[in-house]
């Protein structure tokens, strides 16, 4: 883990933050800047830097993140209404933190196409 990487730390428990989901592999928190009613990202706790660098070893750490999703969508109440989940590769897509995660967004209508 790079000893500057905030998801690291975040995901880790490093830092006072409520986590909305937990376990071995990954942890869910709200963002700080959210685009959305609901705006969590979900966050591996092992440290890949974006989607390209993703091997075949993380293809079962990457599978459990959809139901992730799906759990928290249920929970905070946007699973029948709509939501996304979005990942942001480089930072001409937009990915602030050079630690793949996947933002879930809900609880507002969506526009199509993103921005």
């Amino acid at each position: 883990m790079p000893e500057e990487c905030i998801f690291c730390q975040l995901a880790d428990g490093e830092m006072s933050i409520e986590l909305l989901y937990n376990d071995d592999m990954f942890a869910a928190f709200r963002d700080i800047n959210p685009v959305a009613p609901v705006h969590i990202l979900i966050v591996p706790k092992k440290h890949i830097s974006c989607l390209t660098c993703i091997e075949d070893v993380d293809a079962d750490l990457l599978g459990r993140v959809f139901t992730i999703a799906g759990k928290l969508a249920r929970q905070q109440g946007i699973a029948e209404s709509g939501f996304r989940l979005v990942v942001n590769t480089g930072s001409g897509a937009g990915q602030t933190v050079p630690h793949l995660h996947f933002h879930l967004l809900g609880g507002r209508q969506m526009t199509w196409p993103p921005g």
